[in-house]
Formats: C-alpha cells, structure tokens, sequence
C-alpha cells in the first residue's frame, strides 16, 4: 500500500509493439489449436484402439503360455536369461506378451527390425506406466484390461523400458528391456 495514491492514468496505454505481440500470440495459440487435433488424424500419432478386459489371472496365463513357447534356448537347450529374466523371440506378425508386476517387467522381448508384432501389455498386480525409452512410447499397464499395440520396429538396438507410474518403494528398480535385431 503506498502513501499516496496513484494519478488517475498509472499504467501505461498499450503502443502499437505490444499489440503486434498480443496479435501474434492470440495468432500461434489459434493454430496451435487447430493443428492438434489435424494433426493426430493425419500425422499417424493415434494411439492403439485395441483393449480388451481380461481378469489377472487369465492374462497372467495367457502370457506364461506365451513365454515358455517362446523362450530362447541355447546350444545346450537351457533357457537365455538377462539378470534372471526369459528372453523370448515371437514370430513377426504374431502376438507378444509382457507382464507388468511390481517391480518388474517380464519377459525381455527380442524382435525382428521391419517385423510387425502385436504387443499386449497388462499388470497383474497394480497401475504402472509402460515407457519405452529412448523412444517416446507411453502407456498404462492396468491390471484387468489386455492393451494391444501394433508395433514395427524401424532401429535395431536395446531399448529399455521404465515404469512413470509410481508403484511402490521398489519403483526405481523397475526396468525391462526389448532387443531388436536385424
């Protein structure tokens, strides 16, 4: 509170600079509106609309199917692990599975470079976030609903993936992997 008060005419009228700026930002927020919206028909970021409801159970035994037909053996015929965790290669084309529970993610996929796969992606304990890093995939991992999507590698390389939803004291720990091979 000041002393005294202010002339009748304190602030200072709008010049013509400010008014440019104002045009341009109500301008760019005009096409940014617009834009979005065009842009998730035509720029191909849609989201997988393929979910199904599944109990915990089911797709817990739908995904250990998967796996132990899947898994990868060596020369010996034991199974391939990475710190104790399958590695399966499904065939292109088919379904592939992975498992969120806390605090990890099960199993570690290997796929084909250019190869289309369906990944289905649930918990079976409690919400998690399924991010696959580098790369700028996000999706939730809800127990009791099957999230399907269609995917084709484009790079090979080791590609890990993270929980962004925090579930529990262990969350930190929480990382898969997916290998993609030429």
């Amino acid at each position: 509170m000041s002393i005294y008060a202010p002339d009748k005419v304190w602030w200072k009228p709008i010049d013509r600079e400010e008014k440019i700026w104002f045009v341009l930002a109500i301008i760019w927020m005009l096409v940014s509106f617009f834009f979005m919206p065009l842009w998730h028909v035509i720029g191909k970021q849609n989201q997988s609309d393929e979910s199904y409801r599944v109990t915990t159970d089911q797709y817990a035994e739908l995904a250990g199917k998967f796996r132990d037909k899947y898994v990868v053996k060596d020369e010996k015929g034991e199974e391939v692990t990475i710190n104790g965790v399958a590695v399966v290669h499904p065939p292109p084309g088919g379904d592939a599975y992975i498992v969120a529970r806390m605090w990890s993610w099960q199993p570690i996929l290997e796929l084909e470079k250019g190869k289309t796969y369906r990944v289905h992606i649930s918990s079976v304990d409690l919400q998690h976030g399924f991010s696959l890093y580098p790369l700028n995939i996000n999706f939730m991992a809800i127990p009791g609903q099957d999230y399907v999507i269609t995917m084709t590698p484009t790079s090979s390389g080791e590609f890990s993936i993270l929980c962004n939803e925090y579930c529990g004291l262990g969350h930190h720990t929480m990382v898969g992997k997916m290998i993609v091979k030429d």
